[in-house]
């Protein structure tokens, strides 16, 4: 099965044009979505999810139209929001029983042997019996996944599923949805650039509404050799640089700012050539649409 989204545009009633043509293939496994605050990622993933209709274009879920066949790409979907709430005084175990009778899984037993599995999948069957309330960020986005998860779709989205996890916790989400990706079509939001690199094998990058790259992590490095330059500037200096340079990144250090460039050709004026890296591509990209100011 595949995602297909074919020139998906969406304007609000105040005249904002959050999706500009949006086309993109999403074929089974991870699919980064890489793009800034208010780049337009969570309206394209409410318009997906159904939640919210589109302006013009089209997408299809295998044969379904996903626009007019909202009850039958709920059935098939998983979708995890940047938030969602928990009720605090509910134990885990309890709540995703609650979950499986409103997705419709009818028979008890049944709902049991999913709601088992599922704790055990994303581990947190030690800790089925707690309240919601008293579980760390991770485990609450680990629960989520698991509501998500619950009637065994063919279509997951998760919206910045690790902003505001500690490393250990962001390393095992990292780990569940490699394995969920094996079997399911994933896509994962993020303004995380490390996200995608870690866990995608195809991403894009989207700013204002439009796609601005689509392809590998790989791919997208290599479009970038030899065209990434840097240099340790005065910090006073620095607008005279954006003035005159292509500026995608800057770092403060003891008083001296390093800035990298884009450039096609040696830029000279002490500039020397470093190894590009994804985040290099993704500023380059979104700097073509906005603004930057990373000091």
């Amino acid at each position: 099965m595949e995602l297909i989204i074919d020139n998906l545009t969406k304007t609000y009633g105040n005249g904002v044009n959050a999706l500009n043509g949006i086309s993109l293939h999403v074929p089974q496994g991870m699919f980064g979505l890489l793009g800034p605050n208010g780049a337009g990622k969570s309206t394209l993933m409410r318009t997906i999810s159904t939640l919210q209709d589109a302006s013009a274009g089209s997408i299809r879920l295998g044969e379904l139209d996903v626009l007019k066949e909202h009850d039958a790409v709920r059935k098939l979907l998983g979708y995890l929001p940047q938030e969602f709430g928990v009720y605090p005084r509910v134990s885990a175990e309890i709540m995703l029983d609650h979950v499986a009778r409103l997705k419709g899984i009818s028979d008890r037993k049944e709902r049991k042997i999913a709601v088992e599995a599922l704790l055990q999948k994303v581990n947190l069957w030690e800790a089925r019996k707690r309240n919601l309330g008293t579980y760390s960020g991770g485990m609450k986005q680990r629960f989520g996944i698991a509501q998500a998860l619950l009637g065994n779709p063919k279509l997951l989205i998760v919206d910045e599923p690790t902003a505001g996890l500690d490393p250990a916790e962001r390393n095992r989400f990292y780990n569940l949805l490699s394995e969920i990706g094996e079997t399911t079509i994933v896509i994962l939001s993020t303004h995380i650039v490390e996200d995608v690199q870690t866990l995608c094998k195809r991403f894009a990058i989207i700013c204002g509404g439009e796609v601005m790259y689509v392809g590998t992590p790989k791919e997208a490095i290599q479009m970038m050799e030899g065209k990434v330059w840097a240099k340790s500037i005065p910090k006073q200096d620095v607008d005279t640089y954006r003035a005159e340079y292509r500026v995608i990144a800057t770092n403060l250090s003891e008083g001296m700012l390093f800035i990298r460039i884009a450039s096609d050709e040696d830029p000279g004026n002490g500039f020397a050539p470093v190894k590009p890296t994804l985040e290099d591509v993704y500023f380059r990209a979104i700097s073509e649409k906005m603004d930057l100011v990373t000091l």
